[in-house]
């Protein structure tokens, strides 16, 4: 069997640097670095995760939790965590995790316990205080993505922030009349995502001096519970708004195609504005403010490896990076009629 010697000397490198090539630890230049892959490829050289584990005490590995995968946001931070996480030599271990039951528990009590992972990513999972102890009695250091945990360092959007900045996109347009369509308050997602948007709306408006009172419309966030709220909202032209913020681009899409339907031409008969960049965004010349999901994801990696290098893996770090957005301005608002 080929050995890192036999990779090294055919590379014409130092044993050292032929392993910091192979296991993405240290500095190696990448011309280096690509003439020591290509020489293991030559002579079939695979390095052997457990014997690189018993010398550094890592697996190359990190467990991802998270509550949905086929979700627009969570399918695109999945992707690009798989992405960066190979792209730095680590495997990924995904469990999609339910909200609070049996099966969750067994994730924390079993498969996180028994699997050796350099450290665990959490998305848009609102973890206990119980479930954060758990993890770093176990020596497992966390990154999250979505929102605050308290003991782990986190990536996040501000949500309010962002849902306030949509709202006074179309203030600034010259819309009073602008009602909020979002998540139901009564059920939320982890880190209160729905209320959070609500707030943002309900402080930029409270701001311009303008009622707040029947501004908002509860729907699913997804195409059909956008349309169906809008259907309901846009039916009685004596009572229809000029402009409205969704709470996600999905949702904005269903308010959409609902105003199209009922005959409503946009933006001249109404403005409407969304939160995510989806890819449907610009197929239907959406206003939307973009939170970037890939670059949150590439963003966690970064922080979780960086904090496997510099602290303990018993770190308590309780840290927010703010995640940057941004406002593209398509044909879906425009200054009321």
């Amino acid at each position: 069997m080929s050995a890192i010697a036999d990779v090294a000397r055919r590379a014409g490198v130092a044993k050292a640097t032929a392993s910091r090539a192979l296991s993405g630890r240290g500095y190696v230049s990448e011309e280096t670095r690509s003439k020591v892959i290509a020489a293991a490829a030559q002579i079939g050289y695979v390095a052997s995760p457990n014997a690189a584990s018993l010398v550094t005490g890592r697996t190359q590995s990190v467990g991802v939790i998270i509550p949905f995968i086929s979700r627009w946001f969570f399918a695109e931070v999945l992707e690009s965590l798989e992405q960066a996480l190979l792209a730095r030599g680590y495997d990924m271990t995904l469990y999609n995790l339910p909200t609070h039951s049996a099966e969750r528990e067994r994730v924390f009590d079993f498969f996180l316990a028994r699997k050796r992972f350099d450290g665990v990513i959490s998305v848009g999972v609102e973890l206990s205080d119980t479930e954060v102890a758990q993890l770093h009695r176990m020596g497992r250091p966390l990154v999250g993505i979505g929102g605050e945990t308290p003991g782990a360092h986190t990536v996040a959007i501000d949500d309010i922030a962002t849902a306030r900045l949509a709202t006074e996109h179309l203030l600034t347009l010259g819309h009073t009349d602008i009602r909020h369509v979002g998540g139901d308050q009564a059920h939320q997602m982890d880190f209160a995502v729905h209320t959070k948007r609500l707030t943002g709306f309900t402080e930029a408006m409270r701001t311009a001096g303008l009622p707040t009172d029947n501004g908002f419309s509860a729907c699913a966030f997804t195409v059909p519970g956008g349309y169906e709220a809008g259907l309901a909202l846009l039916a009685d032209p004596h009572q229809r708004p000029t402009a409205v913020f969704a709470a996600s681009d999905e949702i904005a899409v269903g308010l959409i195609i609902a105003a199209r339907e009922l005959g409503l031409h946009l933006p001249d008969d109404l403005s409407v504005i969304g939160i995510d960049g989806h890819p449907y965004a610009e197929m239907f010349q959406l206003t939307t403010i973009e939170q970037h999901p890939r670059n949150q994801a590439t963003l966690t990696v970064d922080t979780l490896l960086t904090e496997l290098e510099n602290t303990p893996t018993t770190t308590t770090t309780h840290l927010v990076t703010r995640a940057p957005t941004n406002l593209v301005t398509r044909s879906s608002t425009s200054p009321p009629r």
